[in-house]
Protein backbone atom coordinates (compact mmCIF):
# COMPACT_ATOMS: atom_id res chain seq x y z
CA UNK A 1 0.00 0.00 0.00
CA UNK A 2 1.17 3.28 -1.31
CA UNK A 3 1.79 6.26 1.03
CA UNK A 4 0.24 9.29 0.12
CA UNK A 5 -0.33 12.92 1.25
CA UNK A 6 -2.09 16.23 0.64
CA UNK A 7 -1.05 20.05 0.38
CA UNK A 8 -3.44 22.43 1.30
CA UNK A 9 -6.19 21.27 3.30
CA UNK A 10 -8.77 24.27 3.98
CA UNK A 11 -11.08 24.11 1.50
CA UNK A 12 -14.23 21.71 0.26
CA UNK A 13 -11.79 20.64 -2.39
CA UNK A 14 -9.74 19.17 -0.27
CA UNK A 15 -12.45 16.77 0.74
CA UNK A 16 -12.79 15.33 -2.19
CA UNK A 17 -9.70 14.24 -2.50
CA UNK A 18 -9.81 12.43 1.16
CA UNK A 19 -13.34 11.24 0.53
CA UNK A 20 -12.11 8.93 -2.75
CA UNK A 21 -9.51 7.05 -0.18
CA UNK A 22 -12.12 5.14 0.88
CA UNK A 23 -12.20 3.69 -2.80
CA UNK A 24 -8.31 3.96 -3.37
CA UNK A 25 -7.06 0.08 -3.88
CA UNK A 26 -3.14 0.66 -3.68
CA UNK A 27 -2.93 3.77 -1.79
CA UNK A 28 -3.35 5.39 1.99
CA UNK A 29 -4.21 8.78 2.90
CA UNK A 30 -0.61 9.16 5.37
CA UNK A 31 -0.17 12.65 5.73
CA UNK A 32 -1.58 16.05 5.36
CA UNK A 33 -0.41 19.64 5.72
CA UNK A 34 -1.45 23.42 5.71
CA UNK A 35 -0.49 26.60 6.82
CA UNK A 36 -3.56 26.95 9.36
CA UNK A 37 -2.97 24.97 12.63
CA UNK A 38 -7.04 25.33 13.05
CA UNK A 39 -7.37 23.85 9.36
CA UNK A 40 -5.24 20.89 9.55
CA UNK A 41 -6.64 19.51 12.75
CA UNK A 42 -9.84 19.80 12.12
CA UNK A 43 -9.04 18.21 8.55
CA UNK A 44 -7.23 15.43 10.44
CA UNK A 45 -9.58 14.75 13.03
CA UNK A 46 -12.19 14.59 10.26
CA UNK A 47 -10.62 11.76 8.57
CA UNK A 48 -8.46 10.17 10.51
CA UNK A 49 -4.80 11.33 9.74
CA UNK A 50 -2.60 11.65 11.94
CA UNK A 51 0.58 12.70 10.42
CA UNK A 52 0.11 16.37 10.03
CA UNK A 53 2.50 19.29 9.34
CA UNK A 54 2.24 23.14 8.65
CA UNK A 55 5.41 22.90 6.68
CA UNK A 56 5.49 20.54 3.48
CA UNK A 57 9.03 20.36 3.31
CA UNK A 58 9.32 19.01 6.32
CA UNK A 59 6.64 16.45 5.62
CA UNK A 60 8.59 14.91 2.11
CA UNK A 61 11.45 14.92 4.57
CA UNK A 62 9.55 12.73 7.34
CA UNK A 63 6.81 10.99 5.54
CA UNK A 64 8.64 10.25 2.40
CA UNK A 65 5.31 10.14 0.70
CA UNK A 66 5.00 8.03 -3.01
CA UNK A 67 1.60 10.37 -4.17
CA UNK A 68 1.45 14.38 -2.82
CA UNK A 69 -1.79 15.65 -3.84
CA UNK A 70 -1.36 19.33 -4.51
CA UNK A 71 -4.40 21.55 -3.77
CA UNK A 72 -2.71 25.37 -3.28
CA UNK A 73 -3.55 28.71 -5.72
CA UNK A 74 -1.74 28.11 -9.16
CA UNK A 75 0.83 31.04 -7.59
CA UNK A 76 2.50 28.38 -5.86
CA UNK A 77 2.55 25.45 -7.43
CA UNK A 78 5.77 25.32 -9.05
CA UNK A 79 7.82 25.79 -5.58
CA UNK A 80 6.12 22.89 -4.53
CA UNK A 81 6.58 20.57 -7.96
CA UNK A 82 10.89 21.59 -7.04
CA UNK A 83 10.48 20.84 -3.29
CA UNK A 84 8.98 17.16 -4.14
CA UNK A 85 11.67 16.86 -7.00
CA UNK A 86 14.20 17.82 -4.12
CA UNK A 87 12.92 15.36 -1.81
CA UNK A 88 12.57 12.73 -4.29
CA UNK A 89 8.57 12.29 -4.22
CA UNK A 90 8.08 10.09 -6.88
CA UNK A 91 4.77 11.13 -7.80
CA UNK A 92 1.69 14.48 -7.45
CA UNK A 93 -1.70 14.93 -8.68
CA UNK A 94 -1.90 18.90 -8.87
CA UNK A 95 -5.24 20.60 -8.96
CA UNK A 96 -6.45 22.50 -12.40
CA UNK A 97 -5.34 24.95 -13.78
CA UNK A 98 -2.19 24.52 -14.15
CA UNK A 99 -0.95 27.79 -14.85
CA UNK A 100 -2.71 31.29 -15.23
CA UNK A 101 -0.84 32.76 -18.33
CA UNK A 102 2.51 32.60 -20.34
CA UNK A 103 4.89 33.17 -17.42
CA UNK A 104 4.43 30.62 -15.53
CA UNK A 105 3.37 28.02 -18.40
CA UNK A 106 6.79 28.50 -19.66
CA UNK A 107 8.39 28.28 -16.17
CA UNK A 108 6.48 24.79 -15.42
CA UNK A 109 7.38 23.36 -18.76
CA UNK A 110 10.79 23.91 -17.96
CA UNK A 111 10.61 22.39 -14.99
CA UNK A 112 9.55 19.62 -16.55
CA UNK A 113 11.89 18.98 -19.31
CA UNK A 114 13.78 17.69 -16.96
CA UNK A 115 11.79 16.43 -13.39
CA UNK A 116 12.13 12.76 -12.81
CA UNK A 117 8.66 13.38 -10.44
CA UNK A 118 5.97 12.42 -12.30
CA UNK A 119 3.19 14.92 -12.33
CA UNK A 120 -0.59 14.73 -13.32
CA UNK A 121 -3.14 17.13 -13.46
CA UNK A 122 -6.67 16.15 -10.84
CA UNK A 123 -8.81 16.34 -14.17
CA UNK A 124 -10.95 13.73 -12.34
CA UNK A 125 -14.15 13.87 -14.95
CA UNK A 126 -11.64 11.94 -17.23
CA UNK A 127 -12.47 8.77 -15.21
CA UNK A 128 -16.22 9.29 -14.16
CA UNK A 129 -17.69 5.75 -14.96
CA UNK A 130 -20.08 7.28 -17.18
CA UNK A 131 -17.78 9.54 -18.74
CA UNK A 132 -15.65 6.18 -19.29
CA UNK A 133 -18.11 4.28 -20.93
CA UNK A 134 -18.18 7.31 -23.48
CA UNK A 135 -15.15 7.60 -24.19
CA UNK A 136 -15.13 3.91 -24.48
CA UNK A 137 -18.26 4.13 -27.13
CA UNK A 138 -16.29 7.06 -29.28
CA UNK A 139 -12.51 4.86 -29.05
CA UNK A 140 -14.21 1.85 -30.60
CA UNK A 141 -15.65 3.71 -33.39
CA UNK A 142 -19.53 2.97 -32.56
CA UNK A 143 -20.27 6.22 -33.49
CA UNK A 144 -18.33 6.57 -36.76
CA UNK A 145 -15.29 9.57 -37.70
CA UNK A 146 -15.30 11.99 -35.13
CA UNK A 147 -15.83 15.31 -36.93
CA UNK A 148 -17.09 17.67 -34.18
CA UNK A 149 -16.85 18.57 -30.30
CA UNK A 150 -18.22 20.95 -28.74
CA UNK A 151 -17.26 21.67 -24.81
CA UNK A 152 -18.42 24.00 -22.48
CA UNK A 153 -18.39 24.75 -18.25
CA UNK A 154 -20.70 27.80 -16.22
CA UNK A 155 -17.53 29.29 -15.05
CA UNK A 156 -13.94 30.81 -16.61
CA UNK A 157 -11.30 29.08 -17.62
CA UNK A 158 -9.73 29.39 -14.97
CA UNK A 159 -11.66 27.34 -12.63
CA UNK A 160 -13.27 25.29 -14.98
CA UNK A 161 -12.71 26.10 -18.55
CA UNK A 162 -9.39 23.24 -18.49
CA UNK A 163 -11.68 20.68 -17.26
CA UNK A 164 -14.02 21.24 -20.41
CA UNK A 165 -11.03 21.34 -22.62
CA UNK A 166 -9.43 18.05 -21.43
CA UNK A 167 -12.84 16.64 -21.97
CA UNK A 168 -12.23 17.75 -25.83
CA UNK A 169 -8.82 15.88 -25.55
CA UNK A 170 -10.33 12.73 -23.48
CA UNK A 171 -12.70 12.29 -26.55
CA UNK A 172 -9.63 13.08 -29.35
CA UNK A 173 -6.29 11.63 -27.60
CA UNK A 174 -4.46 11.53 -30.32
CA UNK A 175 -5.14 14.79 -31.55
CA UNK A 176 -2.61 17.92 -32.14
CA UNK A 177 -4.14 21.21 -31.92
CA UNK A 178 -2.59 23.57 -34.64
CA UNK A 179 -4.54 26.29 -34.69
CA UNK A 180 -6.96 28.49 -32.33
CA UNK A 181 -9.20 31.67 -32.60
CA UNK A 182 -10.80 32.78 -29.60
CA UNK A 183 -12.91 35.89 -28.41
CA UNK A 184 -13.06 36.94 -24.66
CA UNK A 185 -15.18 39.38 -22.52
CA UNK A 186 -15.56 40.24 -18.94
CA UNK A 187 -13.53 41.65 -16.09
CA UNK A 188 -14.78 39.88 -13.07
CA UNK A 189 -12.68 37.16 -13.13
CA UNK A 190 -10.09 39.40 -13.22
CA UNK A 191 -9.91 40.87 -9.80
CA UNK A 192 -7.36 39.93 -7.12
CA UNK A 193 -8.74 37.05 -5.15
CA UNK A 194 -7.06 34.67 -2.64
CA UNK A 195 -7.26 31.78 -4.98
CA UNK A 196 -5.78 33.62 -8.22
CA UNK A 197 -7.91 31.59 -10.51
CA UNK A 198 -7.45 35.13 -12.77
CA UNK A 199 -9.60 34.65 -16.02
CA UNK A 200 -11.99 37.07 -18.44
CA UNK A 201 -15.64 36.09 -17.12
CA UNK A 202 -16.14 34.02 -20.27
CA UNK A 203 -14.75 33.19 -23.93
CA UNK A 204 -15.11 31.23 -26.97
CA UNK A 205 -12.72 29.20 -28.75
CA UNK A 206 -12.32 27.61 -32.21
CA UNK A 207 -9.55 24.72 -32.44
CA UNK A 208 -8.48 22.97 -35.77
CA UNK A 209 -6.61 19.87 -34.94
CA UNK A 210 -3.89 18.18 -37.67
CA UNK A 211 -6.01 15.67 -39.05
CA UNK A 212 -8.79 18.19 -39.26
CA UNK A 213 -11.40 17.54 -36.76
CA UNK A 214 -12.39 21.19 -35.14
CA UNK A 215 -13.74 21.85 -31.51
CA UNK A 216 -15.37 24.39 -30.06
CA UNK A 217 -14.70 25.47 -26.30
CA UNK A 218 -16.98 28.24 -24.75
CA UNK A 219 -16.76 29.06 -20.99
CA UNK A 220 -18.87 31.45 -18.70
CA UNK A 221 -22.46 32.49 -18.57
CA UNK A 222 -22.91 32.62 -22.39
CA UNK A 223 -21.88 28.68 -22.12
CA UNK A 224 -25.05 25.63 -22.17
CA UNK A 225 -27.16 25.39 -18.67
CA UNK A 226 -27.43 21.62 -18.16
CA UNK A 227 -29.80 21.78 -14.87
CA UNK A 228 -32.16 23.96 -14.14
CA UNK A 229 -29.63 25.64 -10.94
CA UNK A 230 -28.15 28.77 -10.23
CA UNK A 231 -25.18 27.25 -9.37
CA UNK A 232 -22.31 28.43 -11.95
CA UNK A 233 -20.24 25.31 -11.17
CA UNK A 234 -22.53 22.63 -11.99
CA UNK A 235 -23.02 22.68 -16.14
CA UNK A 236 -20.13 21.15 -17.71
CA UNK A 237 -20.82 18.94 -20.95
CA UNK A 238 -19.30 17.56 -23.83
CA UNK A 239 -20.78 16.40 -27.21
CA UNK A 240 -18.74 14.45 -29.99
CA UNK A 241 -20.61 14.15 -33.67
CA UNK A 242 -19.37 11.59 -35.70
CA UNK A 243 -20.33 10.08 -38.82
CA UNK A 244 -22.84 7.75 -37.45
CA UNK A 245 -23.90 9.04 -34.40
CA UNK A 246 -23.00 11.35 -31.30
CA UNK A 247 -22.79 10.96 -27.27
CA UNK A 248 -23.11 13.60 -25.09
CA UNK A 249 -22.41 14.23 -21.42
CA UNK A 250 -23.20 16.60 -18.59
CA UNK A 251 -22.73 16.75 -14.95
CA UNK A 252 -26.02 14.99 -14.73
CA UNK A 253 -27.30 13.02 -17.61
CA UNK A 254 -25.97 11.33 -20.55
CA UNK A 255 -27.15 10.59 -24.54
CA UNK A 256 -26.10 7.88 -27.02
CA UNK A 257 -27.24 8.51 -30.85
CA UNK A 258 -25.58 5.52 -33.42
CA UNK A 259 -27.14 5.08 -36.40
CA UNK A 260 -30.73 7.09 -35.63
CA UNK A 261 -31.38 5.25 -32.21
CA UNK A 262 -31.06 7.13 -29.14
CA UNK A 263 -30.40 5.98 -25.57
CA UNK A 264 -29.90 8.84 -22.41
CA UNK A 265 -30.87 8.64 -18.92
CA UNK A 266 -29.04 10.64 -15.76
CA UNK A 267 -26.77 10.21 -12.93
CA UNK A 268 -25.93 12.14 -9.75
CA UNK A 269 -22.75 13.78 -10.34
CA UNK A 270 -21.69 13.57 -6.45
CA UNK A 271 -21.92 9.49 -6.39
CA UNK A 272 -19.63 9.59 -10.40
CA UNK A 273 -17.52 11.96 -9.10
CA UNK A 274 -15.86 10.20 -5.82
CA UNK A 275 -15.45 7.17 -7.77
CA UNK A 276 -13.70 8.99 -10.72
CA UNK A 277 -11.30 10.55 -8.33
CA UNK A 278 -10.70 6.93 -6.49
CA UNK A 279 -10.15 5.86 -10.23
CA UNK A 280 -7.51 8.80 -11.16
CA UNK A 281 -5.44 8.04 -8.14
CA UNK A 282 -5.40 4.52 -8.55
CA UNK A 283 -3.91 5.35 -12.08
CA UNK A 284 -1.29 7.85 -10.55
CA UNK A 285 -0.63 4.77 -8.17
CA UNK A 286 0.15 2.44 -10.94
CA UNK A 287 2.15 4.85 -12.74
CA UNK A 288 4.37 5.26 -9.36
CA UNK A 289 5.08 1.54 -9.98
CA UNK A 290 5.37 1.21 -13.57
CA UNK A 291 6.83 3.27 -15.98
CA UNK A 292 4.63 2.40 -19.37
CA UNK A 293 1.20 3.18 -17.64
CA UNK A 294 1.66 7.11 -18.23
CA UNK A 295 -1.24 9.03 -16.84
CA UNK A 296 -3.40 10.16 -19.33
CA UNK A 297 -3.83 13.42 -17.30
CA UNK A 298 -0.23 13.70 -17.83
CA UNK A 299 2.01 16.53 -17.04
CA UNK A 300 2.98 17.33 -21.02
CA UNK A 301 -0.34 16.70 -22.25
CA UNK A 302 -1.82 19.56 -19.55
CA UNK A 303 0.77 21.67 -20.72
CA UNK A 304 -0.12 21.49 -24.51
CA UNK A 305 -4.01 22.38 -23.34
CA UNK A 306 -3.08 24.91 -21.64
CA UNK A 307 -1.20 26.85 -24.54
CA UNK A 308 -4.34 26.49 -26.27
CA UNK A 309 -5.74 28.98 -23.48
CA UNK A 310 -2.89 30.93 -24.21
CA UNK A 311 -3.36 31.04 -27.63
CA UNK A 312 -7.37 32.07 -26.98
CA UNK A 313 -5.94 34.90 -24.85
CA UNK A 314 -3.51 35.73 -28.13
CA UNK A 315 -5.90 35.51 -30.73
CA UNK A 316 -8.75 37.76 -28.62
CA UNK A 317 -5.68 40.70 -28.04
CA UNK A 318 -4.49 40.08 -31.37
CA UNK A 319 -7.83 39.70 -33.17
CA UNK A 320 -6.61 37.36 -35.30
CA UNK A 321 -6.09 33.04 -35.28
CA UNK A 322 -3.09 31.94 -33.76
CA UNK A 323 -1.20 29.09 -34.28
CA UNK A 324 0.08 26.32 -32.03
CA UNK A 325 2.07 25.27 -30.09
CA UNK A 326 1.76 29.40 -29.14
CA UNK A 327 4.97 31.13 -27.13
CA UNK A 328 2.74 33.80 -25.29
CA UNK A 329 3.89 37.33 -24.43
CA UNK A 330 3.93 38.08 -20.84
CA UNK A 331 1.68 40.10 -18.71
CA UNK A 332 -1.88 38.40 -21.05
CA UNK A 333 -3.12 38.63 -17.81
CA UNK A 334 -2.26 42.58 -17.30
CA UNK A 335 -3.18 43.03 -21.12
CA UNK A 336 -6.43 41.55 -20.92
CA UNK A 337 -7.39 43.51 -17.68
CA UNK A 338 -6.70 47.07 -19.20
CA UNK A 339 -8.59 45.81 -22.44
CA UNK A 340 -11.99 44.26 -20.89
CA UNK A 341 -12.14 46.71 -17.89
Amino acid sequence: MLKCAIIGVSGGRARGLAEAYQYVTHGKLAAVSTRTKESLHAFGDAFGVDRRYVDYREMFEKEKPDLVHVNTPPSVRLEIFAAAEAAGVPAVLVEKPIAIQGEDWRAIRDFAATAKTKIAVNHQLHFHPRRQQLQNIVREGKIGDVRFIEASCGMNLAYQGTHALQAIGAFHPDGVPIKVMGQVSGADGLADTPKKHFAPDQCIGAIEYADGLRAQLISGPFAPRVKNEDRTNVHKRVAVYGTHGFVHWTMWSWEVGIDGRVERGTHEYPGEDILGQAAMTDAMLAWVGNDAKIHPLNLDLALRDFNIILGIYTSALTHRPVDLPCEPADGLIDALRARLQ
